[in-house]
């Protein structure tokens, strides 16, 4: 199993924008439209499972860029022993192992080295086990659905939580088009659209707990998600797998900050930005700094499905196709003589794609009208998801 590194990813990226930008001023100085090519580091050794790991840079929030990745880089897991584990090049700058057990009773490092010849390590780390989750619960209340996580560890050697999750929900468009405009002509549909899409969504902020003020190791109704009642995800059918860490103290105060750092800043009065950049160093240039912090453990996790007939029946629960009500509807104008031509009037309508047509519409003595017609978005919805169903799905 490899836990989600979207969160993180995101996260790092916008703390640096919080360290570079501040948050009194607008004014955009150079030095934040074009900030320091720092090397980011996402993601943990898992020690039952496959490690993935994701390596990209930092870069100007303000440039609506996708951050850059950093490809063809050659990346290993040590341990104190001289002992590698390869990771192999994926897609977008992501890394994998082969699934891997590792020994509880020593230390790991991952080992990094780019294309351009610089070296990157991570402290070495000591290998925790995470514990099972005791279960993932939900609630409704008169705001929405909370969904809480109940973990413990007998032996108290935790003390330490980290939660993710990924959401998906189904989709379900309102329209079904009989009709669709081919080659500058309206023809029955071919290949029907689908009538069912799933969507997907990592978490995004960081949800860390400890029990270290407790006397016993127990976490008990952390909430680790909220949905109000207006949320469209909980049209149809809801599902959440929440993913658990166990942390190091030292791994923990490094997502703390992190926290503090996306969460609390609002006015002069709120802490202030803190430099953030974790165990990982570089090697071949100690003064180039690299963003991340690499620890080593298990990954625990645990999925739900929340039905909408599960929920009170009083709630008007959104089904996210709201704006495309009512529909539009595109007529072929038929003055007397001369006669427009309906394929060119149709194609000023629907040129690109902007518009798909949905059903005819015939006049009292049976004429054709026109069609009704609404935007993709409306009608496809692999534009809000995909059509494939997950194999976890009922």
């Amino acid at each position: 199993m490899s836990a989600p590194f979207f969160p993180a990813r995101r996260a790092l990226l916008w703390c640096l924008a919080l360290l570079l930008a501040g948050c009194t001023d607008p004014y955009l100085p150079p030095a934040i439209t074009s900030p320091p090519n720092y090397l980011v580091v996402d993601g943990f050794l898992n020690s039952q499972g496959v490690t993935t790991i994701r390596l990209s840079h930092t870069y100007a929030i303000a440039s609506g860029a996708t951050p850059p990745v950093e490809t063809k880089a050659t990346l290993n897991i040590e341990d104190e022993a001289g002992t590698r584990y390869a990771l192999r090049e994926g897609v977008n700058g992501t890394y994998a192992s082969a699934a891997l057990t590792l020994n509880t009773t020593r230390n790991y490092r991952l080992h990094i080295n780019t294309l351009t010849g610089k070296e990157y390590v991570s402290d070495f780390v000591p290998v925790k086990t995470t514990p099972p989750i005791d279960n993932v619960s939900w609630r409704a209340d008169n705001a929405g659905v909370n969904i809480y996580v109940n973990a413990h560890d007998a032996t108290g050697a935790t003390q330490y939580y980290r939660w993710e999750y990924v959401e998906t929900w189904e989709i379900h468009p309102i329209y079904s088009p009989s009709v669709e405009y081919v080659n500058n002509r309206m023809r029955d549909i071919v290949v029907p659209f689908p009538t069912t899409c799933w969507g997907n969504a990592p978490s995004t902020i960081v949800q860390i707990d400890k029990t270290t003020a407790l006397s016993q190791d127990v976490v008990a109704n952390y909430r680790v998600r909220q949905l109000p009642i207006t949320s469209d995800r909980l049209s149809r059918q809801y599902s959440i797998l929440v993913q658990q860490h166990a942390l190091t103290k030292e791994e923990y105060a490094y997502w703390e900050l992190l926290r503090k750092n996306t969460e609390s800043i609002g006015t002069l009065f709120d802490p202030q930005p803190a430099q953030l950049t974790g165990n990982v160093h570089s090697f071949s240039t100690p003064s180039d700094l690299a963003l991340g912090f690499i620890g080593a453990h298990s990954l625990t996790e645990q999925r739900i499905f929340i039905r909408r007939s599960d929920l009170p029946a009083a709630w008007r629960v959104p089904n996210g196709y709201e704006s495309c009500l009512p529909p539009d509807s595109v007529f072929i104008d038929r003055p007397k003589p001369p006669t427009p031509n309906p394929a060119a009037i149709l194609q000023s309508h629907f040129t690109g794609g902007a518009f798909l047509p949905i059903d005819p519409i015939y006049g009292q003595t049976g004429n054709l009208q026109g069609y009704t017609a609404k935007s993709r978005d409306c009608i496809d919805c692999r534009t809000r998801g995909t059509s494939v169903k997950p194999s976890f799905w009922p």
